[in-house]
């Protein structure tokens, strides 16, 4: 069946209306939450062959996360469902008024290779949920999470309802010439503005799940060790291929030195002395995206790491000391385990640095001074952020998860992504026992009383 084909087809799926049954979707998301627990040590394998993501990383940044989001909706999908009551306005007395949430109809899910499964499955989670029809595209670049992510969805779902379509970017470009009711894309900068241009041809709305680069600040009070410690992990996770990895460290001068030498120390606390012998720490994705690291090691001064295998993808956790802000690493997101650490010494250096950068996905501060923290978080427009950690806001699916300007457009996470693939529909409902006649002509005599009536609401 050819793309237009399946669109079709899954479009008179959405209209027989068995979709919109709430039953159906919590009946639906059973039986997917059975088949991925089911699936467990295929979709860890998998992983693991795509860029040898380590078993404990596989489940805390993406088996874990999904089934949590899964269950989640389970349990609260008939109360996010359910229309929501709001105060009625006075000028339509007597009247109730409700907001009724309803599927957008066919999405399209684009899903980047970085966290393959679960990026592909947290948002499918909450347009099921929702009531649409799907289409996922998984990323070529991760081709055993693509497949198992395709067997695990034709196991669970009618063709005609969710989908998995595999390829490369001419299948992406065909899938985006398509009218499609809603777009969910999570990738780069770059290829995110191609999405929202072929979505303007439809006016189809859009969330973009970006990037950028993120800042993380240390200043001069801050627990330097522990600090260390957690931006390590927050770094290095993933091989540090996370869009919201610290992408270049800012530190008071004061500090620099100690933190230096703890940071070396937590890299080999977690990695080893040689961290390509880890079984903790993945490899780059792809031979194009280690050539594009490796370059940025060229003509800098490396405090630690540096190494690389390219026959592996294999690049170490690594530092680079007071990197120029018109130099390779500095240009753009590096999407990688490299980090450069620049020193400042007052506020005003943090401020001239970061509005080099367009509004970053992230933004950490490191700190004992609530004053400086909430100075930071306030003067700074970002996605979301830690203060005194880095990456963990993610795991909390309370909160809104998105980026704003070049990071990203829209949010989700939890009832957020049941937000995001539902159309919110205001309805009022008048009574018929009382029509008051100020609104109907003749006028004349009735703009006073109409005024006071809008005072009031």
């Amino acid at each position: 069946m050819n793309i237009p084909q399946l669109i079709q087809h899954q479009r008179k799926f959405f209209t027989s209306q068995q979709t919109k049954d709430i039953a159906f979707r919590k009946n639906i998301l059973k039986r997917l939450l059975k088949e991925l627990i089911k699936r467990e040590r295929e979709i860890i394998k998998a992983l693991y062959d795509d860029f040898k993501k380590p078993e404990y990383e596989a489940v805390m940044t993406e088996i874990s996360i999904v089934i949590s989001e899964l269950r989640m909706t389970i349990k609260n999908i008939h109360s996010w469902s359910k229309p929501k009551r709001v105060l009625p306005s006075i000028l339509n007395f007597p009247s109730s008024a409700k907001i009724y949430k309803e599927p957008y109809g066919t999405v399209l899910i684009i899903a980047p290779w970085n966290y393959p499964y679960q990026l592909a499955f947290s948002p499918l989670i909450g347009a099921i949920a929702a009531g649409n029809t799907i289409i996922v595209k998984p990323s070529e670049l991760t081709p055993n999470t693509s497949k198992i992510t395709k067997e695990i969805i034709e196991n669970v779902f009618d063709i005609n309802h969710v989908t998995v379509v595999e390829g490369g970017v001419p299948v992406a470009q065909e899938l985006l010439v398509q009218r499609w009711d809603y777009i969910f894309f999570t990738g780069s900068v770059p290829v995110g503005k191609i999405v929202a241009k072929a979505a303007a041809e439809h006016l189809t709305p859009v969330t973009l799940e970006l990037g950028g680069k993120s800042p993380c600040i240390v200043d001069d009070t801050a627990n330097i060790k522990l600090a260390a410690k957690r931006i390590v992990w927050g770094k290095f996770i993933n091989g540090g291929q996370t869009c919201i990895a610290p992408d270049y460290l800012l530190i008071h001068k004061t500090v620099k030195d100690s933190f230096v030498r703890y940071f070396k120390e937590e890299i080999s606390k977690a990695y080893g002395d040689n961290p390509s012998e880890s079984l903790d720490y993945p490899r780059i994705v792809n031979a194009r995206n280690f050539d594009r690291l490796a370059k940025m090691l060229t003509n800098e001064k490396v405090l630690i790491g540096g190494e690389t295998n390219k026959d592996s993808n294999y690049i170490s956790p690594t530092l680079l000391d007071e990197p120029s802000l018109d130099s390779e690493c500095m240009k753009g997101e590096i999407f990688g385990p490299i980090f450069p650490v620049i020193s400042y010494e007052n506020e005003n250096d943090i401020e001239k640095i970061t509005s080099n950068y367009d509004k970053p996905l992230a933004l950490y501060v490191f700190t004992n001074r609530n004053s400086f923290a909430k100075k930071i978080i306030k003067r700074y427009s970002f996605g979301g952020g830690t203060v005194n950690d880095t990456t963990v806001h993610f795991a909390n699916n309370r909160l809104p998860f998105g980026g704003v300007g070049e990071s990203g457009i829209g949010g989700y996470h939890g009832k957020q992504t049941f937000d995001t693939f539902s159309h919110k529909k205001g309805i009022v409902t008048r009574g018929t026992w009382l029509d008051i006649p100020t609104r109907y002509a003749p006028y004349k005599g009735k703009l006073k009383q109409l005024k006071a009536l809008m005072k009031l609401g």
